[in-house]
């Protein structure tokens, strides 16, 4: 069980007033639940840099006509086994299908996944979304 610790910050009127402006458009109910998105989000990013652990989902959009493309993406992703939780592959038109791959693992591992798929010929778009672990 958590325990919540309080503590004050002192911001400048026009900052704050800002803040809640924006935490409203978002839906926030309270200002305490987006401070903590901040810092979570702040965390995240720091452990993404530092190499650690994380968890993401690529999302990759592709020409499914292009020769052998379907079969490099999968020899990739056989590669790199060790971070794939799983795949969903989606038929966007007649022409295209989007990937999208959950991952779990360190950082650079992830990035040089993400630099062989986007330098395949076919290969439309690739992107990563970062999460914590949960840890």
């Amino acid at each position: 069980m958590s325990k919540l610790y309080r503590f004050g910050v002192s911001l400048e009127k026009a900052l704050i007033d800002s803040f809640d402006n924006h935490i409203k458009t978002l839906q926030y109910n309270n200002r305490s639940e987006a401070i903590r998105d901040l810092i979570r989000n702040e965390l995240i990013q720091k452990k993404w840099k530092e190499g650690g652990k994380v968890a993401g989902a690529i999302v990759m959009t592709y020409d499914h006509h292009k020769r052998d493309l379907a079969s490099k993406i999968i020899d990739i992703q056989h590669h790199f086994h060790e971070l794939i939780i799983s795949t969903q592959h989606v038929h966007l038109d007649h022409d295209n299908c989007m990937e999208i791959i959950a991952v779990k693992g360190h950082s650079e591992e992830m990035e040089k996944l993400c630099s062989s798929l986007k330098a395949l010929v076919g290969v439309n778009h690739v992107d990563l979304s970062i999460s914590g672990t949960g840890d």
